[in-house]
């Protein structure tokens, strides 16, 4: 079956009018011609036929005719990758330049692009969880959630892993009965491991029997920072400077139990490419394999033809006109 790459167009329609208008009149002219020396024209239509012929190959070369297709099959592979965020006040943190939070957001665009095939949600906690992007293709909405994100979206009263991660597992196992697979679906915590929270073991059974992999991502140094407040440093009750500091402790324990992988970001070390390296290697699921057809444009055959009858037209004249 033969399918073309293009239809006729303007520019094809100028060519063909232009070349049967100009070889229209050189015909009538050499007729005119043959006519009044009383000669013999019938050879004009040999080079007509001829240059008809090319002309009409140059035509078709130019619409990129294509034949021979057959089927080939596309197949669909994907992950879901839900993005759990710590914004309670411990990320203003300035330990991290700018800030733990800025740097995250960062590093969050990074790791997103990384993965435009597969589908990523985001979830932000404090000592609740909220959802603030729905698993989605979508990046540049994504990064739109991202670039909003600060520390006053959550209330400030600590931080709980159990919200976030309870949340996650409910939106990844809602969509496993649509596909049928959950080791393609990932986790990621993204916190400086304060968590005050107590049914975090308890949700982390669910995501263990699930056999969905939690990673965790520590952001911050042993050393601590502190935190810009209003009038100042923030101060504790007795007046004291608030130094928060890396807890890298439970994070290592909540992937450990998952069969996932700590990772970490302070002022020495990024592991966000260790982490994006290893997501990669998880085998994405099947969403979708469907048949295309597969034709190949073959135009060079016809411009070949076509430059060779050109060729024989400029080097073999053929007198027209008889004297």
């Amino acid at each position: 079956m033969l399918n073309w790459y293009r239809d006729l167009g303007v520019t094809e329609f100028i060519f063909i009018g232009a070349f049967l208008v100009l070889y229209a009149l050189y015909v009538a002219r050499i007729i005119y011609i043959a006519k009044q020396l009383n000669t013999p024209f019938t050879t004009i239509f040999i080079k007509l036929t001829l240059r008809t012929i090319y002309f009409s190959l140059f035509i078709i070369a130019l619409l990129g005719p294509s034949f021979g297709g057959g089927k080939k099959e596309v197949k669909s592979v994907g992950k879901d990758i839900m993005i759990c965020v710590d914004l309670s006040k411990s990320m203003d943190a300035f330990d991290i330049q700018p800030t733990r939070l800025e740097k995250i957001k960062f590093e969050m665009k990074r790791l997103i692009a990384s993965f435009n095939s597969d589908r990523i949600g985001v979830i932000i906690f404090g000592s609740e969880s909220f959802m603030q992007c729905p698993l989605t293709f979508d990046q540049n909405a994504l990064n739109l959630f991202i670039e909003t994100m600060n520390t006053g979206l959550v209330p400030a009263s600590g931080t709980d892993f159990a919200p976030p991660l309870r949340m996650a597992l409910q939106k990844l196992t809602d969509e496993e009965g649509k596909t049928g697979q959950t080791k393609s679906k990932v986790i990621i915590l993204i916190s400086d491991g304060e968590d005050f929270g107590e049914e975090t073991s308890d949700i982390v059974k669910d995501i263990e029997e699930k056999d969905i992999k939690l990673f965790t991502l520590g952001v911050g140094t042993q050393q601590g920072g502190n935190i810009y407040a209003s009038n100042g440093l923030k101060k504790d009750r007795e007046g004291n400077v608030v130094v928060t500091k890396l807890n890298s402790t439970e994070l290592k324990e909540l992937a450990r139990k998952t069969d996932g992988q700590y990772f970490e970001i302070n002022e020495s070390r990024n592991d966000v490419s260790k982490l994006i390296n290893t997501i990669s290697k998880i085998e994405g699921e099947l969403r979708d394999a469907r048949y295309i057809d597969v034709t190949a444009n073959k135009y060079y055959y016809f411009l070949a033809v076509a430059a060779l009858l050109l060729l024989a037209d400029i080097l073999f004249n053929v007198k027209t006109v008889r004297i």
